[in-house]
């Protein structure tokens, strides 16, 4: 759970289920023994409603430590008051649970609210430790291979802050996937075919003679940097001087994206292969749709009935004059996705590309594809904010902010922090002001600090002692004393943690795991602030709160590494 040397001295690679999986357990037990006719023998996927049973931490903790609202979906079934029948499951769970239940409460129309014990909270504490680095890890019901295909800036310019947020995104969305049980691929889509190409090589060698950019070229110091670098520009032919450039943006790409601690991709894909062979892979695509029947010629054009598939007309994949479109490139990428064996595409596309998705699931469903395995995802728009007001950082990369500038501005783990700390969908201001603070108002800040200051109390009770703190917990040498109140809240935040990160793999939702850093951060901060660690008595109590405060700090280590954020031993 920690790079911290004392912390990995007593965890192994794996350990026992994840301490709510039981929990949730016994609860579907209990509703199974009181559901008519079937003597507890039912499972919980054969009656419709038990499968929307949840297992919550309520928002108040006088609610309890964790609420269900079983009794509300058994009380048809059974034909009784649904507080009648919490009741019931109330004293069911009670014999099943013995002393790990404290007590239990019917709150509301009939949510159970379940108050755990001290020794539970403990025993669920050991267990988190005996899985060491996979606490949390390998949730995914039906593992698959995934296919992330992000960033993917256009090579004609350098890559601005909208792009940075699509990289930090698609790199911490990567890393989700991979730590919850899937296998996963990056891929970064190259766009160096078709006119665009040849302009940027037109922009270069004009400027390259001293002449004007032509009006429909491209403008910014980076064009005026490629005139100077690349050799021969002046004389070059523009196709070739393009492709010339697009090498030498994706040299820069490759290391600001190095830099910003984005993972290495698997593959680069280029758009120009796909019009390369015999047949090409676009051809290929266009005959697998022949083949289906999905395609139609009308004025001297090739059209797919994606209409047939919900987009509101069809679209043209060959002009008249022969030329493939985009669109007939981006569908053959796709196909070639699925015949190199992936079982889910998750593509991450600019805010500009909304337009796009009924289309491009369009022609997925027409090549044979499941829609459902395409998610095509869109990010936001990205503002910087300095003193109150948008800020303009830099012109010398044109008319935006580039990656490196942002960067440059407040650091990597800040910029990675402030573009993951809100869902993708939504509009994101980042104060840089903010982001430079440091003080507890800078939430990444706040966080790291967390985590500092838990590896340097560590650090203070030595190797041995720590040592020695995990072993007396992982053999139930448990305090008698009851827990502090701090102490129960940092150990249901950390519990909490494997089903933070199933959910946010399901809605995809990197923001999410930073908020469970936050929290876990701000419960330590509670616990270290009422509760005494190092020195603590009896020695039982100081045992517990060092292995505690090495749970806290390996998952928010956990949380962090999610992210692409460093989690500092010193701050």
């Amino acid at each position: 759970m920690s790079d911290h040397p004392a912390a990995n001295a007593e965890q192994g690679p794996s350990g026992p289920p994840e301490p709510l999986q039981g929990l949730r357990a016994a609860v579907l037990r209990s509703a199974a023994e009181l559901a008519p006719g079937n003597g507890g023998e039912a499972r919980q996927d054969e009656v419709p409603a038990r499968r929307a049973i949840t297992l919550e931490r309520p928002k108040r903790a006088e609610f309890g430590d964790y609420s269900t609202n079983a009794a509300l979906l058994l009380a048809p079934e059974l034909g009784a008051p649904p507080r009648e029948v919490a009741e019931r499951l109330g004293r069911a769970l009670s014999e099943q649970l013995g002393e790990s239940l404290e007590r239990f409460e019917v709150a509301g129309p009939g949510f159970l609210n379940l108050f755990l014990s001290d020794a539970w909270r403990r025993e669920a504490l050991a267990a988190a430790l005996a899985a060491g680095e996979r606490f949390g890890a390998g949730g995914a019901t039906r593992p698959e291979r995934v296919l992330v295909e992000f960033v993917s800036a256009n090579p004609t310019g350098p890559m601005h802050v909208g792009h940075a947020r699509n990289a930090a995104y698609g790199d911490s969305l990567s890393r989700m996937l991979a730590f919850h049980g899937h296998s996963v691929d990056r891929e970064f889509y190259v766009n160096d075919a078709g006119s665009q190409i040849v302009k940027l090589g037109e922009s270069i060698r004009a400027l390259a003679r001293g002449e004007a950019v032509p009006e429909d070229g491209y403008k910014g110091d980076y064009v005026a940097g490629l005139a100077e670098r690349l050799p021969g520009a002046a004389e070059a032919e523009p196709g070739e001087l393009g492709r010339a450039a697009v090498g030498a943006m994706l040299e820069k790409m490759r290391a600001s994206l190095e830099a910003f601690g984005v993972g290495e991709y698997d593959h680069w894909q280029f758009e120009s292969a796909l019009h390369e062979g015999d047949p090409s892979p676009v051809e290929h695509t266009l005959s697998v749709l022949a083949g289906q029947g999905r395609t139609y010629a009308k004025d001297g054009a090739l059209w797919l009935r994606t209409t047939e598939f919900g987009d509101d007309k069809d679209r043209v994949l060959v002009r008249s004059n022969g030329e493939h479109t985009y669109f007939a490139a981006d569908t053959a990428y796709h196909q070639d996705k699925r015949e190199r064996g992936f079982e889910r595409q998750v593509d991450v596309w600019g805010a500009d590309h909304h337009g796009y998705v009924a289309r491009t699931k369009a022609a997925y469903q027409a090549l044979g594809g499941d829609p459902d395995e395409l998610e095509l995802l869109i990010m936001q728009l990205v503002h910087l904010v300095r003193s109150g007001q948008r800020a303009q950082m830099s012109k010398r990369a044109g008319e935006f902010v580039s990656l490196d500038d942002l960067v440059g501005e407040i650091g990597v783990d800040a910029a990675r922090w402030y573009l993951l700390a809100r869902s993708h969908d939504t509009t994101l201001d980042i104060d840089l002001d903010l982001a430079r603070e440091e003080s507890s108002e800078n939430p990444v800040y706040y966080v790291q600090y967390a985590h500092a200051r838990i590896a340097s109390m560590l650090d203070r009770a030595g190797t041995g002692r720590v040592q020695e703190a995990l072993a007396a917990v992982r053999d139930g040498g448990f305090p008698e004393e009851p827990m502090h109140e701090s102490e129960r809240a940092l150990v249901l935040a950390l519990l909490g943690f494997p089903g933070e990160v199933a959910e946010a793999v399901a809605r995809r939702a990197p923001h999410r795991i930073a908020a469970t850093s936050l929290e876990l951060a701000q419960g330590f901060t509670a616990f270290y602030r009422d509760c005494r660690v190092v020195g603590s008595e009896p020695a039982p109590v100081e045992s517990f709160r060092i292995a505690l405060s090495v749970a806290a700090m390996g998952t928010i280590a956990r949380c962090l590494q999610l992210l692409g954020v460093s989690a500092p031993q010193r701050m």
